[in-house]
Protein backbone atom coordinates (compact mmCIF):
# COMPACT_ATOMS: atom_id res chain seq x y z
CA UNK A 1 0.00 0.00 0.00
CA UNK A 2 1.33 3.15 -1.33
CA UNK A 3 1.58 6.19 1.15
CA UNK A 4 1.72 8.52 -1.19
CA UNK A 5 -0.66 11.47 -1.33
CA UNK A 6 -3.48 11.18 -3.79
CA UNK A 7 -4.25 13.19 -6.94
CA UNK A 8 -6.49 12.87 -9.82
CA UNK A 9 -6.27 15.12 -12.78
CA UNK A 10 -9.25 16.25 -14.87
CA UNK A 11 -9.00 17.17 -17.77
CA UNK A 12 -10.07 16.81 -20.96
CA UNK A 13 -6.94 16.92 -23.41
CA UNK A 14 -4.71 13.73 -22.72
CA UNK A 15 -3.44 11.33 -25.09
CA UNK A 16 -5.99 8.76 -26.08
CA UNK A 17 -3.83 6.07 -27.29
CA UNK A 18 0.16 5.87 -26.56
CA UNK A 19 1.80 7.86 -29.97
CA UNK A 20 -1.57 10.09 -29.89
CA UNK A 21 -1.12 13.44 -31.35
CA UNK A 22 -2.78 15.23 -29.14
CA UNK A 23 -1.21 18.05 -26.96
CA UNK A 24 0.77 16.12 -24.20
CA UNK A 25 1.05 19.35 -21.74
CA UNK A 26 -1.41 17.20 -19.20
CA UNK A 27 0.46 13.71 -19.90
CA UNK A 28 3.72 15.81 -19.24
CA UNK A 29 2.81 17.11 -16.19
CA UNK A 30 1.18 14.01 -14.53
CA UNK A 31 4.43 11.49 -15.72
CA UNK A 32 6.77 14.05 -13.35
CA UNK A 33 4.02 14.14 -10.38
CA UNK A 34 4.05 10.41 -10.14
CA UNK A 35 7.25 10.42 -8.41
CA UNK A 36 5.66 12.37 -5.34
CA UNK A 37 1.95 10.98 -5.81
CA UNK A 38 0.19 8.71 -7.00
CA UNK A 39 -1.56 9.93 -9.80
CA UNK A 40 -5.46 9.11 -10.94
CA UNK A 41 -6.47 10.61 -14.44
CA UNK A 42 -10.19 11.30 -15.44
CA UNK A 43 -10.56 12.45 -19.26
CA UNK A 44 -13.17 11.90 -21.59
CA UNK A 45 -13.64 8.92 -23.43
CA UNK A 46 -13.06 8.31 -27.77
CA UNK A 47 -13.83 6.25 -30.21
CA UNK A 48 -10.70 3.66 -30.21
CA UNK A 49 -9.32 4.58 -26.91
CA UNK A 50 -9.62 2.87 -23.62
CA UNK A 51 -11.97 2.91 -21.06
CA UNK A 52 -9.42 2.37 -18.12
CA UNK A 53 -5.09 1.66 -18.95
CA UNK A 54 -2.33 2.21 -16.82
CA UNK A 55 0.32 4.69 -18.49
CA UNK A 56 3.67 5.18 -17.36
CA UNK A 57 2.16 5.02 -13.61
CA UNK A 58 -0.48 6.40 -14.00
CA UNK A 59 -4.23 5.12 -13.87
CA UNK A 60 -5.98 6.62 -16.43
CA UNK A 61 -10.25 6.27 -16.46
CA UNK A 62 -11.84 7.72 -19.39
CA UNK A 63 -15.62 8.38 -18.76
CA UNK A 64 -18.33 7.71 -21.96
CA UNK A 65 -20.68 10.36 -22.31
CA UNK A 66 -22.41 9.02 -25.17
CA UNK A 67 -22.83 6.44 -27.77
CA UNK A 68 -19.09 5.65 -28.90
CA UNK A 69 -19.11 7.13 -32.20
CA UNK A 70 -20.55 10.24 -31.24
CA UNK A 71 -18.27 11.46 -28.60
CA UNK A 72 -16.44 13.91 -30.64
CA UNK A 73 -16.78 16.91 -28.17
CA UNK A 74 -13.52 16.75 -26.98
CA UNK A 75 -10.55 16.17 -28.70
CA UNK A 76 -8.91 16.87 -32.69
CA UNK A 77 -8.55 20.81 -31.80
CA UNK A 78 -10.67 20.88 -28.18
CA UNK A 79 -13.99 21.49 -27.42
CA UNK A 80 -14.37 24.99 -28.47
CA UNK A 81 -13.17 24.43 -31.68
CA UNK A 82 -14.98 21.40 -32.10
CA UNK A 83 -18.21 23.35 -30.96
CA UNK A 84 -17.23 26.24 -33.44
CA UNK A 85 -17.21 23.47 -36.26
CA UNK A 86 -20.27 21.18 -35.42
CA UNK A 87 -22.97 23.07 -33.88
CA UNK A 88 -25.09 19.59 -33.27
CA UNK A 89 -22.67 19.34 -30.48
CA UNK A 90 -23.57 21.54 -27.94
CA UNK A 91 -26.35 19.12 -27.41
CA UNK A 92 -23.80 16.74 -26.17
CA UNK A 93 -22.32 19.56 -23.22
CA UNK A 94 -25.31 18.53 -20.52
CA UNK A 95 -24.42 14.84 -21.05
CA UNK A 96 -20.22 15.36 -21.21
CA UNK A 97 -20.60 17.76 -17.61
CA UNK A 98 -23.18 15.19 -16.02
CA UNK A 99 -21.08 11.83 -16.84
CA UNK A 100 -17.66 13.80 -15.87
CA UNK A 101 -19.14 14.50 -12.79
CA UNK A 102 -20.70 11.12 -11.81
CA UNK A 103 -17.25 9.87 -12.77
CA UNK A 104 -15.42 12.04 -10.40
CA UNK A 105 -17.77 11.62 -7.31
CA UNK A 106 -17.24 8.02 -7.89
CA UNK A 107 -13.20 7.98 -8.28
CA UNK A 108 -12.55 10.66 -5.67
CA UNK A 109 -14.56 8.35 -2.91
CA UNK A 110 -12.87 5.04 -4.37
CA UNK A 111 -9.37 5.75 -4.36
CA UNK A 112 -9.42 8.76 -1.37
CA UNK A 113 -8.75 11.53 -3.48
CA UNK A 114 -6.19 14.14 -1.87
CA UNK A 115 -6.51 16.90 -4.08
CA UNK A 116 -8.36 17.58 -7.44
CA UNK A 117 -6.62 19.14 -10.04
CA UNK A 118 -8.64 20.53 -12.72
CA UNK A 119 -7.65 21.59 -16.34
CA UNK A 120 -9.96 24.49 -17.43
CA UNK A 121 -12.23 26.84 -15.68
CA UNK A 122 -15.09 25.06 -17.56
CA UNK A 123 -16.08 22.68 -17.54
CA UNK A 124 -13.69 20.86 -15.54
CA UNK A 125 -13.39 23.52 -12.54
CA UNK A 126 -16.69 23.70 -12.31
CA UNK A 127 -17.28 20.01 -12.09
CA UNK A 128 -14.81 19.50 -9.20
CA UNK A 129 -16.28 22.85 -7.26
CA UNK A 130 -19.70 21.11 -7.21
CA UNK A 131 -18.38 17.95 -6.51
CA UNK A 132 -16.20 19.13 -3.53
CA UNK A 133 -19.49 20.16 -2.45
CA UNK A 134 -20.93 17.04 -2.01
CA UNK A 135 -17.53 15.01 -0.49
CA UNK A 136 -16.73 17.86 1.62
CA UNK A 137 -13.44 19.78 1.76
CA UNK A 138 -11.53 16.82 2.59
CA UNK A 139 -10.76 16.96 -1.25
CA UNK A 140 -9.20 20.27 -1.99
CA UNK A 141 -9.07 21.41 -5.49
CA UNK A 142 -6.43 23.06 -7.67
CA UNK A 143 -7.31 24.86 -10.83
CA UNK A 144 -5.15 25.70 -13.98
CA UNK A 145 -6.75 27.78 -16.26
CA UNK A 146 -5.15 27.73 -19.94
CA UNK A 147 -6.14 30.89 -21.28
CA UNK A 148 -9.17 30.21 -23.72
CA UNK A 149 -11.50 29.20 -21.08
CA UNK A 150 -10.66 32.60 -19.02
CA UNK A 151 -10.11 34.67 -22.42
CA UNK A 152 -12.59 33.14 -25.09
CA UNK A 153 -15.78 32.27 -22.68
CA UNK A 154 -17.49 35.57 -22.70
CA UNK A 155 -20.86 36.22 -21.69
CA UNK A 156 -22.81 37.15 -18.43
CA UNK A 157 -23.54 33.73 -17.85
CA UNK A 158 -20.74 32.27 -18.10
CA UNK A 159 -18.16 35.43 -16.78
CA UNK A 160 -20.52 34.57 -13.46
CA UNK A 161 -19.81 30.79 -13.73
CA UNK A 162 -15.94 32.06 -14.14
CA UNK A 163 -16.03 34.48 -11.15
CA UNK A 164 -17.45 31.21 -9.01
CA UNK A 165 -15.06 28.80 -10.01
CA UNK A 166 -12.12 31.09 -9.34
CA UNK A 167 -13.21 32.24 -5.99
CA UNK A 168 -14.42 28.79 -4.48
CA UNK A 169 -11.17 26.65 -5.50
CA UNK A 170 -8.68 25.96 -3.41
CA UNK A 171 -5.59 27.61 -5.29
CA UNK A 172 -5.73 29.46 -8.79
CA UNK A 173 -2.39 28.30 -11.65
CA UNK A 174 -2.79 30.78 -14.59
CA UNK A 175 -0.22 30.25 -16.98
CA UNK A 176 0.91 33.89 -17.40
CA UNK A 177 0.71 37.33 -16.23
CA UNK A 178 -1.51 38.34 -18.83
CA UNK A 179 -3.77 35.75 -16.97
CA UNK A 180 -3.65 36.87 -13.48
CA UNK A 181 -4.26 40.42 -14.33
CA UNK A 182 -7.51 39.34 -16.20
CA UNK A 183 -8.93 36.91 -13.38
CA UNK A 184 -7.90 39.25 -10.99
CA UNK A 185 -10.48 41.66 -13.06
CA UNK A 186 -13.10 38.94 -12.91
CA UNK A 187 -13.12 37.89 -9.25
CA UNK A 188 -11.01 40.24 -6.94
CA UNK A 189 -9.10 36.91 -5.66
CA UNK A 190 -5.12 38.16 -5.47
CA UNK A 191 -3.98 34.80 -3.94
CA UNK A 192 -3.14 32.81 -7.33
CA UNK A 193 0.11 31.42 -9.05
CA UNK A 194 1.26 32.45 -12.37
CA UNK A 195 2.81 28.80 -13.34
CA UNK A 196 2.85 28.10 -16.81
CA UNK A 197 3.13 24.53 -18.00
CA UNK A 198 6.31 23.09 -18.98
CA UNK A 199 8.44 21.82 -21.95
CA UNK A 200 11.03 19.53 -21.54
CA UNK A 201 14.33 21.75 -22.54
CA UNK A 202 16.74 19.51 -21.55
CA UNK A 203 16.09 16.04 -23.79
CA UNK A 204 14.12 16.72 -26.14
CA UNK A 205 13.13 20.30 -27.64
CA UNK A 206 17.25 21.27 -27.79
CA UNK A 207 19.36 22.19 -30.55
CA UNK A 208 21.33 20.27 -32.44
CA UNK A 209 24.32 21.89 -34.42
CA UNK A 210 24.19 19.06 -37.15
CA UNK A 211 20.85 19.66 -38.38
CA UNK A 212 21.59 22.12 -41.15
CA UNK A 213 19.22 25.06 -41.31
CA UNK A 214 16.97 26.00 -44.40
CA UNK A 215 18.12 29.23 -44.82
CA UNK A 216 14.45 30.14 -46.49
CA UNK A 217 12.06 28.29 -44.57
CA UNK A 218 9.34 29.44 -42.14
CA UNK A 219 7.10 27.45 -39.87
CA UNK A 220 4.26 27.76 -38.05
CA UNK A 221 2.84 25.14 -35.55
CA UNK A 222 -0.43 25.15 -34.04
CA UNK A 223 -4.47 24.65 -34.60
CA UNK A 224 -5.29 26.17 -37.44
CA UNK A 225 -8.48 28.29 -35.87
CA UNK A 226 -9.10 31.76 -35.60
CA UNK A 227 -7.15 33.14 -32.86
CA UNK A 228 -3.78 31.85 -34.58
CA UNK A 229 -4.15 34.25 -37.26
CA UNK A 230 -2.22 32.14 -39.52
CA UNK A 231 -4.21 34.43 -42.18
CA UNK A 232 -2.21 36.97 -42.12
CA UNK A 233 0.87 35.01 -42.07
CA UNK A 234 -0.27 33.57 -45.73
CA UNK A 235 -0.92 37.07 -46.59
CA UNK A 236 2.32 37.82 -45.85
CA UNK A 237 3.80 35.84 -48.29
CA UNK A 238 3.85 37.51 -51.88
CA UNK A 239 5.60 40.35 -50.00
CA UNK A 240 8.09 37.93 -48.37
CA UNK A 241 8.30 35.98 -51.85
CA UNK A 242 9.22 39.22 -53.99
CA UNK A 243 12.64 39.65 -51.99
CA UNK A 244 13.19 35.99 -51.29
CA UNK A 245 11.09 33.79 -54.17
CA UNK A 246 12.92 30.67 -52.85
CA UNK A 247 10.96 30.86 -48.83
CA UNK A 248 8.87 28.52 -48.12
CA UNK A 249 6.17 28.35 -45.31
CA UNK A 250 5.55 24.92 -43.45
CA UNK A 251 2.32 25.21 -41.97
CA UNK A 252 2.06 22.08 -39.11
CA UNK A 253 -1.75 21.47 -38.14
CA UNK A 254 -4.94 21.15 -38.36
CA UNK A 255 -8.16 23.01 -37.39
CA UNK A 256 -11.67 23.72 -38.76
CA UNK A 257 -10.03 26.71 -40.96
CA UNK A 258 -7.40 24.55 -42.54
CA UNK A 259 -9.51 24.17 -45.63
CA UNK A 260 -10.00 28.26 -45.93
CA UNK A 261 -6.64 28.31 -45.32
CA UNK A 262 -5.36 26.25 -48.22
CA UNK A 263 -8.50 28.06 -50.04
CA UNK A 264 -6.44 31.35 -49.59
CA UNK A 265 -3.15 30.03 -50.91
CA UNK A 266 -4.38 29.19 -53.64
CA UNK A 267 -6.38 32.22 -54.55
CA UNK A 268 -3.04 34.58 -53.33
CA UNK A 269 -1.16 32.63 -55.52
CA UNK A 270 0.88 31.28 -53.15
CA UNK A 271 0.09 27.31 -52.68
CA UNK A 272 3.17 26.10 -54.55
CA UNK A 273 5.53 28.20 -51.84
CA UNK A 274 2.87 26.59 -48.56
CA UNK A 275 3.11 23.55 -47.56
CA UNK A 276 0.28 21.90 -45.45
CA UNK A 277 1.51 19.27 -42.83
CA UNK A 278 -1.44 18.40 -40.83
CA UNK A 279 -1.17 17.22 -37.45
CA UNK A 280 2.47 15.53 -36.81
CA UNK A 281 3.53 13.38 -33.59
CA UNK A 282 5.19 14.95 -31.03
CA UNK A 283 8.27 13.11 -31.35
CA UNK A 284 8.67 15.04 -34.79
CA UNK A 285 8.66 18.28 -33.70
CA UNK A 286 12.05 19.07 -32.67
CA UNK A 287 13.67 17.98 -36.11
CA UNK A 288 10.93 20.47 -37.57
CA UNK A 289 12.44 23.67 -35.16
CA UNK A 290 15.69 23.02 -36.03
CA UNK A 291 15.30 22.80 -39.80
CA UNK A 292 13.28 26.05 -40.14
CA UNK A 293 14.99 29.60 -40.55
CA UNK A 294 12.36 30.99 -38.55
CA UNK A 295 9.17 30.60 -36.24
CA UNK A 296 6.39 32.51 -36.65
CA UNK A 297 3.25 32.61 -34.34
CA UNK A 298 0.49 35.69 -35.62
CA UNK A 299 -1.58 34.92 -32.84
CA UNK A 300 -4.29 37.66 -32.50
CA UNK A 301 -7.52 38.35 -30.39
CA UNK A 302 -9.94 36.26 -32.06
CA UNK A 303 -14.08 37.94 -32.27
CA UNK A 304 -15.54 36.74 -28.68
CA UNK A 305 -12.14 37.67 -27.05
CA UNK A 306 -10.30 34.20 -26.99
CA UNK A 307 -6.21 34.57 -27.51
CA UNK A 308 -3.48 33.10 -26.55
CA UNK A 309 -2.89 32.34 -22.65
CA UNK A 310 0.94 31.68 -23.27
CA UNK A 311 2.12 29.91 -26.39
CA UNK A 312 3.95 27.33 -25.66
CA UNK A 313 5.59 26.52 -29.61
CA UNK A 314 7.34 29.95 -28.59
CA UNK A 315 9.00 27.74 -25.91
CA UNK A 316 9.65 24.56 -27.98
CA UNK A 317 10.71 26.86 -30.91
CA UNK A 318 13.16 28.65 -28.84
CA UNK A 319 14.55 26.12 -27.09
CA UNK A 320 15.71 24.63 -30.07
CA UNK A 321 17.11 28.11 -30.63
CA UNK A 322 14.87 28.43 -33.70
CA UNK A 323 14.33 32.41 -33.99
CA UNK A 324 10.89 33.60 -33.75
CA UNK A 325 8.24 36.19 -34.50
CA UNK A 326 5.17 36.38 -32.45
CA UNK A 327 2.30 39.46 -32.47
CA UNK A 328 1.97 41.84 -29.70
CA UNK A 329 -0.42 40.11 -27.12
CA UNK A 330 0.17 40.15 -23.54
CA UNK A 331 0.48 36.63 -22.41
CA UNK A 332 2.88 36.07 -25.21
CA UNK A 333 5.40 38.41 -23.92
CA UNK A 334 6.50 36.56 -20.93
CA UNK A 335 8.46 34.13 -23.64
CA UNK A 336 9.32 36.76 -26.31
CA UNK A 337 10.49 39.62 -25.56
CA UNK A 338 10.80 42.30 -28.25
CA UNK A 339 14.67 42.36 -29.87
CA UNK A 340 15.55 40.22 -27.07
CA UNK A 341 14.60 36.78 -27.07
CA UNK A 342 12.69 37.48 -30.72
CA UNK A 343 10.82 40.17 -32.89
CA UNK A 344 7.39 41.04 -32.25
CA UNK A 345 4.97 42.61 -35.02
CA UNK A 346 1.34 43.84 -34.97
CA UNK A 347 -1.62 42.24 -34.82
CA UNK A 348 -3.66 41.62 -37.86
CA UNK A 349 -1.14 43.26 -40.22
CA UNK A 350 0.10 41.22 -42.82
CA UNK A 351 2.64 43.69 -44.09
CA UNK A 352 4.58 44.21 -40.42
CA UNK A 353 4.45 40.18 -40.42
CA UNK A 354 6.24 40.45 -44.00
CA UNK A 355 8.61 43.33 -42.79
CA UNK A 356 9.90 41.50 -39.88
CA UNK A 357 10.63 38.07 -41.46
CA UNK A 358 12.07 39.87 -44.13
CA UNK A 359 14.29 41.56 -41.38
CA UNK A 360 15.71 38.24 -40.09
CA UNK A 361 15.69 36.55 -43.55
CA UNK A 362 18.62 39.70 -44.29
CA UNK A 363 20.11 39.28 -40.78
CA UNK A 364 21.93 35.91 -39.95
CA UNK A 365 24.06 37.33 -37.14
CA UNK A 366 20.64 38.90 -35.44
CA UNK A 367 18.61 35.80 -35.73
CA UNK A 368 21.63 33.87 -34.00
CA UNK A 369 21.91 36.23 -31.21
CA UNK A 370 17.93 36.01 -30.51
CA UNK A 371 17.58 32.53 -31.06
CA UNK A 372 20.33 32.03 -28.00
CA UNK A 373 18.89 34.45 -25.56
CA UNK A 374 15.81 33.09 -26.38
CA UNK A 375 17.41 29.71 -25.35
CA UNK A 376 18.25 30.34 -22.27
CA UNK A 377 15.64 32.87 -21.38
CA UNK A 378 13.31 29.73 -21.49
CA UNK A 379 15.45 27.73 -19.64
CA UNK A 380 16.02 29.76 -16.70
CA UNK A 381 11.64 29.90 -16.98
CA UNK A 382 9.78 27.17 -18.60
CA UNK A 383 11.80 23.65 -18.28
CA UNK A 384 9.98 20.94 -17.09
CA UNK A 385 11.98 20.52 -14.23
CA UNK A 386 11.78 23.94 -12.78
CA UNK A 387 7.89 23.64 -13.54
CA UNK A 388 7.44 20.62 -11.93
CA UNK A 389 8.66 21.65 -8.83
CA UNK A 390 6.29 24.79 -8.62
CA UNK A 391 3.41 21.69 -9.34
CA UNK A 392 4.58 19.72 -6.76
CA UNK A 393 4.78 22.22 -4.34
CA UNK A 394 1.51 23.44 -4.67
CA UNK A 395 -0.24 20.16 -4.23
CA UNK A 396 1.85 19.42 -1.30
CA UNK A 397 0.40 22.09 0.45
CA UNK A 398 -3.13 21.47 -0.19
CA UNK A 399 -2.38 17.61 0.40
CA UNK A 400 -1.74 18.90 3.77
CA UNK A 401 -4.21 21.28 4.97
Amino acid sequence: MSDKKKILILTSTFPRWQGDREPPFVFDLAKRMCEHFEVFVLAPHAPGAAFSEDMEDIKVYRFRYFLTSWQMLAYNGGIMANLKLHKWLYLLVPFFVFFEFVSLIRLTRVHKIDVIHAHWLIPQGVVAVIAQALIGKRTAILCTSHGGDLFGLQGLMLSWIKRQVIRRVDKLAVVSRAMRDCAFALSGRQDMEIIPMGVDLTHKFTPDQATIRNTYEILFVGRLVEKKGVVYLIQAMPEILKGYPDAKLVIVGDGPDRLQLQELARTSAVECSIQFLGNVDNFSLPELYRRAALFVAPSIVAQGGDQEGLGLVFVEALGCECPVVATDLPAIRDVVIDGVTGVVCKQKNSADIACKIVFLLNNAEKRRELARAGRQHVVNHFDWNIIGQRYQRAIEYLAAK
